[in-house]
């Protein structure tokens, strides 16, 4: 059979939260060379400037939009948008955006940037999905892939609130899965370890860090971005047809890692 049997998008409308730089771009670009019309929405202007500049007079398979998500009423005007430009009902979620939000332990950040960690990463899509599910529904089917992190899976010290969220949204996938598998909606999630991404610029200029985090990974590199985007690309194509509830660990063997 041909490989766009398996992987190829075409037809397909898909949405892409935070899909201007990093790991969001990388989906946003692999879907779109994948036939799909995509949207890569994010909440800085600047990046969707650049993107839209790069892409100009190459037609309409990959679009932006500025949007800051920050709740119910901005999720549910994404999701109009989305319909709006791509001319349709959306089939493909990729909900990516999200903040790493504040650094220490437990108890030393101020409660509003706490509680934003979770309006970004976690709720926001939450609403998405129940705004863009019962278009999926009507079309007889869609994919949603949450963007977990390597930090759902583990104990952290420094980056609890992030990692709690990131954690909800795995279980996020699973509810969902048992939710909208009826209506042959796919929902799965992702969880990158550390991939060469702005996000993560900060921790990779740490040498003592990376010494250690190399060391215990049995790859012995960090992840790229497009590594992530081909996870992607198979959870939400014909390839990933009987994949639902799932959280995808893609991070160079560093959870089942002894250090080693």
């Amino acid at each position: 059979m041909p490989l766009e049997t398996f992987f190829g998008l075409s037809g397909k409308r898909a949405l892409v939260t935070g899909g201007t730089s990093g790991i969001g771009l990388a989906i946003a670009q692999a879907f779109a060379s994948a036939g799909a019309r995509v949207l890569a929405a994010s909440d800085r202007e600047e990046d969707c400037a650049a993107t839209a500049a790069r892409l100009e007079g190459q037609g309409p398979a990959l679009q932006t939009l500025f949007l800051r998500l920050s709740g119910r009423d901005s999720a549910e005007r994404l999701a109009v948008a989305a319909h709006d430009k791509l001319g349709g009902m959306i089939d493909i979620l990729i909900s990516n955006a999200g903040i790493e939000g504040p650094v220490g332990l437990t108890g030393v950040a101020d409660e509003d940037a706490y509680l934003r960690v979770f309006d970004v990463n976690l709720h926001c899509a939450y609403w998405l999905a129940a705004a863009l599910a019962p278009g999926m529904r009507q079309a007889g089917g869609g994919a949603i892939v949450l963007m977990a992190s390597l930090s759902a899976m583990r104990g952290n010290r420094m980056i609890g609130p992030y990692a709690m969220s990131k954690a909800a949204l795995a279980q996020m996938a699973r509810n969902l899965a048992v939710e909208l598998g009826p209506d042959n909606i796919r929902v799965n999630a992702i969880a990158p370890g550390l991939i060469e991404t702005p996000f993560s610029h900060s921790l990779m200029s740490d040498k003592a860090f990376m010494a250690r985090r190399i060391a215990a990974t049995p790859l012995r590199r960090v992840g790229q971005p497009s590594e992530i985007a081909a996870t992607a690309l198979w959870l939400a194509s014909p390839g990933g047809a009987f994949t639902t509830g799932q959280t995808i660990v893609v991070d160079g063997g560093t959870l089942v890692s002894d250090g080693s």
